[in-house]
């Protein structure tokens, strides 16, 4: 994953709860970046930004800390994987929300034909494709 998106130039790797994590730690010391970590309400220490989203099932809200992504850093999402896209189109709507220059998305799986991707609003890298 990490050479998946080396040619992106990333400063920072941000995952998103909690698969993500488990992903985006590994390729962050891969490429020799930060990571932050894109939680659910009430999760993380200090001050954070949030950022509210609807779902095909309901609403929900993602946080980041605030102050650890500086303005105009070069961020890669990292996920297990997308389906629909709710979450990550809303993990992008957050960083740029805290100025973030959302480079890329990568997820480890992509179910095909959900239309995830193509709601991203940035280029995304998928190591597998299945069909939904």
């Amino acid at each position: 994953m990490a050479d998946m998106i080396a040619d992106l130039k990333p400063d920072l790797i941000a995952g998103i709860e909690s698969r993500g994590f488990l992903l985006a730690a590994p390729v962050s010391i891969r490429l020799g970046t930060g990571m932050v970590m894109i939680r659910k309400v009430g999760k993380l220490p200090g001050t954070v930004v949030s950022h509210s989203y609807d779902l095909e099932y309901g609403s929900d809200t993602l946080q980041v800390s605030d102050g650890l992504v500086p303005r105009g850093a070069r961020v890669v999402l990292i996920d297990d994987l997308i389906a629909t896209g709710g979450t990550a189109q809303a993990a992008v709507q957050l960083l740029r929300k805290v100025g973030a220059d959302v480079v890329g998305a990568a997820f480890m799986i992509e179910l095909d034909g959900l239309g995830g991707v193509a709601k991203l609003g940035t280029p995304a890298r998928c190591l597998l494709s299945y069909p939904a």
